[in-house]
């Protein structure tokens, strides 16, 4: 029988520690969170603040009397000081807490700006169930918002706004909407915006926030910008970005890889005996690069809280996580809009460090026969090696339903290293209401292959 800890109460946590108990009921597992929930779906809480969710608790996966049936006692609003790694120990709420393995499931924290009243009323973060509630209670009585920032969460925050009535006003230090993307695929999102929000958005770039006014309450007046434009709304959500939790972990002596998260190895793994790291807080590996990456998703959390749970509870046998592809997909009213791998700024980038030289393929045609009455035009664009033809990355737009397939299909020929002609040889199925006789997938590897004989 072991002892194992659980420091973190989020995806990665919950399920690390309902793995660790089903591994070995004898196991004693213990959760502890600084929240006050544990097991919530984060990547609902837009749909929550939209309204198409209709009840926040069913973004609570388990609660802690789920996991105390389990015989997995959880302990909410306990925050962890420190870690004493010679004595197998943390102290937590004042108390030294023993274990034989220790699982970190830190999460990540909200990249907050430095700017003057940032922490003003009615300015607010969407990282927990808390922040979902009080974000919709003040939506439903205000007429405008400003989004600060034009990431994924901005996005879908975005649709949650407009669905309400609200006016829009997206505010991005960058050149751009949806950075991680393409420029030209950049340009797609933010006129598909536009195009469905009609006047109800106002979207500027290259607009760094400086300095926001408040009122006698000091609650969120206005936003002002290096250019010296200000921006009013009633109120602010900061759709800023993550970054990983690991204070605790840096003053423990536990390593921190190039991205500042917490360097682990493919069985999450630190480099300090007995002590694993899993979900948000921890650094990834890039399947197509084959370095070291950062990224924060739901799916990855669980997958690692797994992996981390029956390594720290087995002996003889094991598991690996063996990577990531950075794959995102999101819905913006009836699009779709998706990504794997590399992006070819990206691919750019990485060939002045090895020998690659990418190429990229964009096709727009019908996502299934066009004599269809639901065929609806996608865009898709496939990325390959010249040299190897190696599949290098993918991204997609396109109305709801016709490109999670095709994004899923690329994603296992990037798992799989297939190149352009491996690719033209998938037996992918096809009927009139799925695709049209020849993929969309299948087109633009045919122009890849043009582009690789010349």
């Amino acid at each position: 029988m072991k002892k194992i800890v659980i420091i973190g109460g989020g995806a990665a946590g919950a399920k690390a520690a309902s793995k660790a108990k089903r591994l070995n009921p004898e196991n004693q597992v213990e959760l502890y969170t600084k929240d006050n929930n544990i097991a919530v779906s984060l990547c609902g809480l837009p749909y929550y603040i939209e309204g198409s969710v209709d009840d926040i608790n069913k973004l609570i996966i388990r609660t802690p009397s789920d996991f105390l049936n389990m015989g997995i006692p959880v302990f909410l609003g306990h925050e962890a000081q420190e870690i004493y790694p010679e004595q197998n120990c943390v102290l937590i709420n004042g108390n030294h807490i023993f274990y034989d393995e220790l699982i970190l499931a830190l999460g990540a924290d909200v990249n907050i700006p430095n700017i003057e009243n940032i922490n003003a009323g009615n300015i607010f973060t969407l990282r927990s169930i808390d922040s979902g509630v009080k974000i919709r209670e003040k939506m439903l009585n205000s007429k405008s918002v400003i989004l600060l920032g034009a990431g994924y969460i901005g996005i879908e925050l975005t649709e949650a706004f407009i669905q309400n009535g609200l006016e829009v006003t997206i505010i991005e230090a960058k050149e751009r909407i949806a950075s991680d993307f393409d420029e030209d695929f950049s340009r797609l999102i933010q006129d598909i915006i536009v195009s469905k929000c009609n006047s109800k958005i106002q979207t500027f770039y290259s607009e760094k926030a400086v300095k926001i006014t408040v009122d006698e309450n000091n609650n969120f007046r206005s936003l002002i910008t290096d250019s010296g434009k200000e921006f009013f709304a009633d109120f602010c959500v900061l759709s800023t970005g993550a970054h990983p939790n690991v204070e605790i972990a840096k003053k423990a002596g536990i390593k921190l890889g190039m991205t500042g998260a917490i360097e682990v190895d493919n069985r999450m793994r630190t480099n300090i005996k007995n002590i694993f790291a899993c979900g948000d807080c921890t650094q990834k590996y890039d399947i197509v690069t084959r370095e070291p990456a950062y990224i924060g998703l739901g799916t990855i959390a669980n997958k690692e809280g797994r992996v981390a749970a029956i390594n720290a509870t087995c002996k003889k046998e094991y598991e690996v996580f063996d990577g990531i592809l950075s794959s995102f997909i999101t819905r913006f009213f009836d699009y779709t809009i998706s990504k794997t791998g590399l992006t070819l700024s990206k691919a750019l980038e990485y060939s002045k460090k090895v020998n690659l030289e990418p190429i990229s393929a964009t096709i727009t045609k019908k996502d299934k026969a066009s004599y269809m009455p639901s065929a609806n035009e996608m865009t898709l664009k496939v990325l390959a090696d010249k040299r190897s033809g190696e599949i290098l990355g993918a991204q997609g737009i396109g109305c709801v339903g016709n490109i999670a397939q095709r994004i899923n299909t690329i994603t296992s020929a990037l798992q799989a290293r297939l190149t352009v002609d491996d690719l033209l040889h998938l037996d992918l199925p096809y009927a009139p209401p799925y695709s049209s006789s020849i993929d969309p997938i299948l087109t633009a590897a045919y122009k890849l292959k043009e582009q690789i004989k010349k």
